[in-house]
């Protein structure tokens, strides 16, 4: 049997046909390109993969408060942001608010899952971290290493109420902290020393380190009255002393009642007022550095302003971390991606190939 004969005639017409209908690109004649053109096509490519970057981020959630103003006596301050805003019953308090109370004002807060704080006179706290319900579900105190609630006392007094269900708060000082998940706790801060007494229940009574973090700390019951100024140890006693029974804010000698039905359903929006100044937050600047993370980023845009600008340049030291905005180093001579193509390209198409 013999196979029919392949018409090669016939196979070399079909390749002629297709060079001569489509050439090869490469013997094309390609327009010319400046190196301008180029870095305009890289930069191009690299603005669409930022906004594809961006499409894939994940859309924030809206900010979600932890607690509620229910009563208040006197102009409250609330520091949130880099702005300044007036404090109203029936509020929303947030993860990182600044609260000071008036001279003559008392403040009452009540966080989601059921811990009440109380503000007395000059009173001004950091809410530094509030995570719902902090102790587990037994409320042992001594499962509240980490609290799912951090208040930070810079000055005044602060009255704590908080059970199980609520999870375990620490009120922390410069220099003295108090964890509890099922008692109240009384705490006055001045300038130069710091009192905790137990009222009820019980709690982890401990100096606070230069981190920020609580050591050396004492298990009290009901009853026992803590002391301490700078560079001293703890004092303890079983009663609180006179001088602490007689500055006592006379709201804080009762129970804190409840108030947050009163506020459900009913937002109330509060009033900003102006864009905060350096010496309005000069004191918490100078916080512990662990209680303050995060402040660059929050008041750096205040840098606009000379003034706030020239206060963080005098005080310097206290916050050193400032350095890098205010001083940042000369950038690095780095060529942008749309330019290293460029000059990769330009590079190519000078060299001869034999």
């Amino acid at each position: 049997m013999q196979l029919a004969p392949v018409c090669s005639h016939s196979v070399f017409s079909q390749r002629l046909t297709m060079q001569v209908a489509f050439p090869r690109m490469s013997a094309l004649p390609r327009p010319a390109r400046t190196p301008d053109q180029f870095l305009t096509f890289g930069a191009q490519m690299n603005g669409l993969g930022i906004a594809l970057a961006l499409l894939l981020l994940p859309v924030p959630a809206a900010v979600q408060g932890v607690g509620t103003v229910t009563l208040l006596e006197g102009p409250l301050r609330v520091i949130r942001g880099a702005s300044v805003i007036q404090g109203a019953e029936g509020m929303s308090l947030r993860q990182g608010d600044i609260l000071e109370s008036s001279d003559k004002g008392f403040v009452q807060l009540e966080f989601n899952g059921g811990g009440i704080v109380a503000l007395g006179p000059s009173t001004r706290v950091y809410i530094l971290r509030h995570e719902g319900h902090g102790a587990s579900a037994g409320g042992s105190v001594a499962a509240s290493a980490t609290p799912g609630a951090e208040l930070i006392l810079l000055s005044g007094w602060l009255k704590g109420e908080s059970s199980a269900p609520a999870g375990a708060y620490r009120y922390a000082t410069r220099i003295l902290a108090a964890t509890t998940s099922n008692g109240t706790v009384l705490v006055h801060e001045t300038e130069g020393a710091c009192d905790v007494f137990v009222e009820s229940g019980s709690a982890l009574v401990g100096e606070v380190g230069p981190d920020g973090g609580v050591r050396q700390a004492t298990a009290a019951k009901a009853g026992q009255f803590f002391s301490r100024s700078p560079g001293k140890a703890v004092a303890n006693s079983s009663r609180p002393n006179a001088a602490f029974l007689d500055e006592m804010p006379h709201p804080f000698r009762d129970t804190l009642p409840s108030r947050l039905a009163r506020f459900t359903g009913k937002p109330v929006e509060p009033k900003a007022d102006h864009a905060v100044s350096y010496a309005e937050v000069q004191a918490y600047l100078r916080m512990v550095p662990a209680w303050r993370r995060g402040f660059v980023d929050r008041f750096e845009p205040r840098l606009k302003d000379a003034e706030f600008r020239k206060q963080l340049e005098s005080h310097l030291a206290e916050h050193p971390e400032w350095d890098k905005i205010l001083h940042p180093e000369k950038p690095e001579s780095r060529l942008t991606p749309a330019a290293i193509f460029a000059s990769v390209y330009l590079k190519f198409s000078s060299l001869e190939f034999s």
